[in-house]
């Protein structure tokens, strides 16, 4: 029993030697790895260079199992968002489909009305997208110019269209490019019916960000959140065409917000309704 309680005592004054020994080699050793660098630099940056080669795969291999498991997860968070996403492109699909079958009725019941009534049919529109590479926004004048010209089918008075709605109108056009009078300038007029009883005015623009109604038939036939549309008075337009929205009613004084903002346009569709009204007439002289 003596003798192993005295091996176990030695045994741990032994480790205790040891680990002080360790200890004050790592001092030694850093100490004189800290002269050899002051000493010679290319030799430690040659050895760091040397230890990053031969680490660099260890440390690929090592990161390998990680990666899997990222991938691993990734994959499972996407196979959820994309049984998401077919479950609303379902839902979606089957209301197109309904308004679908709605549009195919009416279509039907619009081509017997126009028999029976023996309307004229409207022209086809053509249209041509375009990007926007200059705004000519200033104080006396608010036009864009837009990479789309006659060698495209552009003609002075054609309509000028965002996603969103009128956006002006084109008042020249060169071989390669032309130039969009805004609905925001001040040379602006357009025929528009105001709100669900279709009151009609006249949007006229004030170069400012915002346009005005004028020539409406009394101080209420417009309130706030009135929709504003081309009326197709002049044949300038053609009707239905969204404009903006009626956002300020005061003192007789109705402003209309459009709904294409100006500074986020970067491309527009030139779209000719075959159109040859007074209006249009008088787009292409100016």
């Amino acid at each position: 029993m003596r003798q192993s309680t005295g091996q176990i005592s030695r045994l741990g004054t032994l480790k205790s030697l040891l680990q002080r020994f360790a200890f004050l080699s790592l001092i030694g050793i850093t100490f004189g790895l800290i002269l050899i660098g002051k000493a010679d630099t290319v030799l430690v940056e040659r050895a760091r260079v040397a230890v990053t080669d031969a680490v660099t795969p260890i440390l690929g291999v090592m990161s390998e199992p990680a990666a899997m498991i990222a991938n691993f997860v990734n994959n499972i968070r996407e196979l959820a968002a994309i049984r998401e996403e077919n479950a609303q492109l379902r839902e979606e699909n089957a209301r197109l489909l309904q308004w679908q079958s709605v549009a195919q009725r009416l279509e039907t019941e619009n081509r017997s009305m126009r028999g029976l009534l023996a309307a004229v049919p409207e022209p086809a529109s053509h249209f041509v997208t375009a990007r926007v590479v200059a705004d000519m926004g200033g104080a006396f004048a608010q036009s864009i110019i837009i990479t789309a010209g006659s060698e495209a089918g552009v003609k002075k008075g054609q309509v000028v269209m965002t996603g969103d709605g009128v956006i002006g109108r084109v008042t020249q056009a060169g071989l390669y490019s032309s130039r969009v009078l805004l609905i925001t300038d001040i040379n602006s007029r357009i025929p528009v019916l105001v709100g669900e009883a279709g009151n009609r005015a006249i949007l006229v623009g004030d170069n400012g960000l915002r346009l005005r109604l004028l020539y409406l038939g009394s101080k209420t036939a417009a309130v706030q959140g009135d929709k504003v549309v081309t009326s197709g008075d002049g044949k300038a337009f053609p009707p239905g065409l969204p404009i903006g929205q009626v956002t300020r009613v005061e003192d007789g004084v109705f402003e209309v917000e459009p709904y294409v903002v100006r500074d986020k346009v970067q491309y527009v569709r030139v779209v000719d309704f075959g159109l040859t009204g007074l209006l249009a007439e008088q787009a292409v002289k100016k």
